[in-house]
């Protein structure tokens, strides 16, 4: 099989979303949602899923976790009560994160690797994997968002994980976990505003068009605007690695999975895209 990213998605991640049989019903459509789009995944037989995650905060550097195996304990920290320890093993990919590492060191972006057998996942990576591929079956590696990388950067990120891949022949999915706008509020069932709303569905609609050249135009705009999740910079890599695959495969088609929901004044929404079926 040709290597390569075969997908670049963003999902949700709010933590009422972690244990299913206390998820209140407005987002039990949205975790349908995921768990779909973890089948198509598997459909296009993906091998590893590089995840950047919202909730793994990195101030200056990037890191790739690079463990064999990651095992451990998933508690959100901000809502212990919600998520208060959740068990989880997946297998790694440590040769590949090493590579990606260089390669991000190769475009002059300070990168390391996260080797430490005491890190143990957040939320916003632990939440959305159970739901794709509840059996642990496939390689993970995951990023964080970095506060000191602006977008451009962070397109770039997501762009050599499309190379890397590649180069290896790793047939892989990116997938950003993150919200869409996210001027958050407390009330875990308030919408975001009609305003952020109709921001979040231009954005839908140019990721399930395929539009990625609008997109990666429109992207600065739409992160200051809607109130992006980390500014914006957990989409980017999303976007950027949707860049890469258009240019290695061709035109791109977006499909959403499950519906547009809200979690205390955030806009929510899974969206993959694939190279157009012809």
């Amino acid at each position: 099989m040709a290597g390569g990213l075969v997908a670049s998605a963003v999902v949700p991640h709010t933590p009422r979303m972690g244990i299913e049989e206390n998820a209140p019903e407005f987002v039990r459509g949205m975790i349908g949602g995921i768990r779909e789009m973890g089948d198509a995944l598997r459909a296009l037989d993906v091998e590893l899923i590089v995840l950047q995650s919202a909730h793994w905060v990195s101030t200056f550097n990037w890191y790739v976790s690079a463990q064999e195996v990651h095992e451990g304990m998933c508690v959100a920290e901000e809502a212990p009560d919600m998520i208060p320890g959740m068990p989880y093993k997946y297998p790694g990919d440590a040769e590949y994160a090493a590579q990606l590492a260089e390669a991000v060191r190769g475009a002059e972006i300070p990168c390391g690797l996260n080797e430490s057998p005491h890190y143990h996942w957040d939320y916003g990576t632990w939440v959305p994997l159970h739901y794709l591929d509840p059996e642990a079956a496939i390689k993970v590696v995951t990023l964080p968002t970095v506060v000191c990388a602006g977008l451009e950067e962070s397109l770039t990120v997501g762009r050599l994980a499309h190379e890397v891949a590649e180069r290896m022949g790793r047939r892989a999915a990116f997938i950003s976990s993150c919200a869409l706008s996210h001027k958050i509020l407390r009330g875990p069932e308030l919408w975001p505003p009609e305003e952020l709303q109709a921001l979040d569905r231009r954005l839908i609609e140019l990721l399930t068009g395929g539009n990625v050249g609008e997109l990666t135009a429109w992207i600065p705009e739409f992160s200051s605007t809607a109130v992006a999740e980390m500014g914006g910079r957990t989409l980017c890599g999303m976007i950027g690695a949707a860049g890469a695959l258009e240019r290695s495969a061709g035109t791109l088609e977006g499909r959403q999975y499950g519906p547009y929901g809200q979690s205390s004044g955030s806009g929510n929404a899974s969206i993959c895209l694939t190279p157009k079926s012809v």
